[in-house]
C-alpha cells in the first residue's frame, strides 16, 4: 500500500468516527467554582451545544491551581468525550508561573474560540473611594492594609492586580480563593476590599449595588458598563487585561472530531439568544478559525510571559 493510499484510509476512518461521535454524554470541564466567569461562559455554550451534537454536554467544575486542574484532567483524558472551557489563566499565564503535570502546548489543542470579557476593578461598599485616583490615594496613605481578592494565584485577577500595583505605585495584599464565587462573598461582606474580577462574575453585584465598579481593564469601555472608565482613562495606563475563553480538547482527538466541535461551537455562537446572553455578561464574541485560535493563543502565551517577567510576578 502506498503512503498516499494509507493516508486516504486514515482520513476516511477519521471521517467515519466523526459521523458516529459522540456516542455518550460529553463533559465540559471548568477550572473555576460555580458562579465565576469561566463557569458562566461554559454553561451558556453547553446548553446549546448538546442538541447540536445530539448528546448532553455536562458542565463539571474542578476549581483550583489557576484553572489548571480542569486542563490537566482534560489533557490526560482518554474517553474521547472530554473538553475544557479553557481560559487565558490556564493556557497563557499559569505555564509561566507553575510547574504543571502536563504540557499545555503539546497535550491540548485549541479547538474553538468563544470570546473575551474585560476584568473590572471593583471595591466593597465599605471602601471610602469612589474613583481609581481616590483608591490609589487611600492605598498610599495606608500601605499594605487593603486586600485584593482573586479566584486563585496566577489568575487574571492576580496578574491584573500586580500590574496595577506596579503602575500605580501602591502596596495592596493578595488574598487568593478557590474560585470567584467564594471570593465575591467575602468582597461583598467587606472581609476584603477590592478585586479585579471578570465582568461576568461581578456584573450582577454591580447592578444590584453590592459592589462599586471603578474601572475596566480593557482598551475600550464595555457596552454593559458604559459609565465606567478604562484604567487608562482613570489615570493608570499600561494595565490591560481581558479574560478570553475557548474550547480545548486532548491533542490526540481526531481532526475530524475537532472540526465537528469547532463547527458546532460556532453555530452556537451565531445563535441570537446566545449572543444576547453573552452580551448581557459583557462578553465580546470574536469568531476565529481553528488556525487563528492556535496562533492567537501562541501570541498571548508570549505576551503574558513578558508581562510576568517585566512585573516580577511569581506565586509564593
Amino acid at each position: 500500500m502506498t503512503v498516499m493510499a494509507a493516508g486516504v484510509l486514515v482520513l476516511a476512518a477519521s471521517a467515519v468516527q466523526a459521523q458516529t461521535w459522540p456516542t455518550r454524554p460529553l463533559r465540559m470541564l471548568v477550572g473555576s467554582a460555580p458562579g465565576g466567569g469561566t463557569d458562566a461562559m461554559a454553561r451558556v455554550v453547553a446548553d446549546r451545544l448538546g442538541p447540536l451534537l445530539k448528546q448532553p454536554v455536562v458542565v463539571e467544575n474542578r476549581p483550583g491551581v489557576s484553572n489548571t486542574l480542569a486542563a490537566d484532567a482534560t489533557a490526560k483524558s482518554t474517553d474521547g468525550h472530554t473538553m475544557v472551557m479553557g481560559v487565558v489563566t490556564a493556557h497563557a499565564i499559569a505555564p509561566h508561573l507553575l510547574k504543571l503535570n502536563y504540557d499545555n502546548n503539546r497535550d491540548l489543542v485549541p479547538v474553538a474560540f468563544v470570546g473575551a470579557v474585560p476584568n473590572v476593578l471593583v471595591v466593597s461598599n465599605g471602601v471610602p473611594a469612589d474613583s481609581v485616583q481616590a483608591l490609589v490615594k487611600l492605598a498610599k496613605r495606608e500601605p499594605g492594609k487593603l486586600n485584593y481578592a482573586t479566584s486563585g494565584a496566577g489568575s487574571t485577577q492576580h496578574i491584573a492586580a500586580e500590574m496595577f500595583k506596579e503602575a500605580a505605585g501602591v502596596d495592596i495584599a493578595h488574598v487568593p480563593y478557590k474560585g470567584s464565587g467564594p471570593a465575591l462573598v467575602d468582597l461583598v461582606g467587606g472581609q476584603v476590599q477590592l478585586s479585579f474580577d471578570t465582568l461576568p462574575a461581578v456584573i450582577g453585584q454591580i447592578r444590584s449595588g453590592k459592589l462599586r465598579a471603578l474601572a475596566v481593564t480593557s482598551a475600550q469601555r464595555n457596552p454593559q458598563l458604559p459609565e465606567v472608565p478604562t484604567l487608562a482613562e482613570a489615570g493608570v495606563p499600561g494595565v490591560e487585561m481581558s479574560a478570553w475563553y475557548g474550547i480545548y480538547m486532548p491533542s490526540a482527538t481526531p481532526r475530524a472530531v475537532q472540526d465537528r466541535v469547532h463547527e458546532a461551537v460556532n453555530q452556537v455562537l451565531a445563535m441570537p439568544e446566545t449572543r444576547t446572553r453573552l452580551a448581557a455578561i459583557g462578553a465580546e464574541i470574536t469568531p476565529m478559525t481553528q488556525t487563528q485560535f492556535v496562533q492567537f493563543q501562541a501570541a498571548e502565551y508570549k505576551r503574558f510571559g513578558e508581562v510576568i517577567r517585566k512585573n516580577h510576578i511569581h506565586i509564593d
